[in-house]
């Protein structure tokens, strides 16, 4: 049978072998359509351990920024590589507001940043004009510039040019990537989980330290001739 807890009712959670302890309160009332909210409406059966808690198969070293989260509404302060880590769990949960909050601070530390060539706004205007505009050498805009550090995930790349560029620590998380051109790019840590790399192209790429987590309509063979792929994250 389904539980009933009230607010108030204490929680003890396993989640991926890490313990932890909360309320319903605050595992429902931040996010009501989250995935947590569904779990203690009442409606669900709870999957529990031998001592009782709630087991949860996720990754228990980023729950305690959810939860943090869900507690007192601020994002913290961790390394982009992180955010991109934080980002796939909170989607699993169906955080969205953590999301996009987590999605704001890297667009602000963009902002910042001195050494790229374009901002994800100038981007942002880039593919607006390609809807416009459908001559082939506008695909080369992004041609060997720097774009390292910038939050590029859920945009449509499709078919772009990027060849040679410095996109070291570039978030590509969730974008549509299909047959764009990532030759001898140096993407040292960038991330492009649950990417679409449909078509994509890495040949003489720098990949050390990258991650592919979850990316969609690609494998290994896309990778030959990059260097680097025994350090990315598969």
């Amino acid at each position: 049978m389904p539980e009933v807890s009230d607010s108030s009712s204490l929680v003890h959670l396993n989640v991926g072998g890490k313990k932890f302890c909360t309320t319903v309160g605050t595992l429902t009332q931040r996010q009501p359509d989250s995935m947590l909210a569904a779990m203690f409406s009442s409606r669900h059966t709870l999957r529990k351990d031998k001592k009782g808690h709630v087991f949860i198969d996720r990754d228990g070293e980023h729950f305690r920024h959810i939860l943090n989260w869900l507690r007192d509404g601020e994002i913290p302060k961790l390394e982009d590589s992180q955010y991109a880590e934080l980002v796939k769990e909170a989607k699993y949960y169906l955080l969205l507001d953590l999301v996009d909050g987590i999605l704001d601070v890297l667009d602000s530390k963009e902002d910042t940043a001195s050494d790229a060539d374009f901002t994800r706004t100038d981007v942002i205007k880039y593919i607006h004009s390609q809807k416009s505009c459908r001559c082939s050498s506008n695909k080369n805009y992004f041609q060997g510039v720097n774009l390292s550090g910038h939050n590029l995930s859920k945009l449509d790349l499709s078919e772009v040019n990027f060849s040679s560029a410095c996109l070291r620590n570039v978030s590509f998380s969730d974008a549509n990537l299909q047959s764009a051109n990532f030759k001898h790019v140096d993407a040292e840590g960038a991330t492009f989980d649950d990417a679409n790399l449909c078509g994509s192209t890495f040949y003489g790429a720098n990949l050390r330290g990258a991650s592919f987590v979850g990316a969609k309509n690609f494998d290994l063979y896309d990778l030959s001739g990059a260097s680097g792929v025994e350090y990315c994250r598969l």
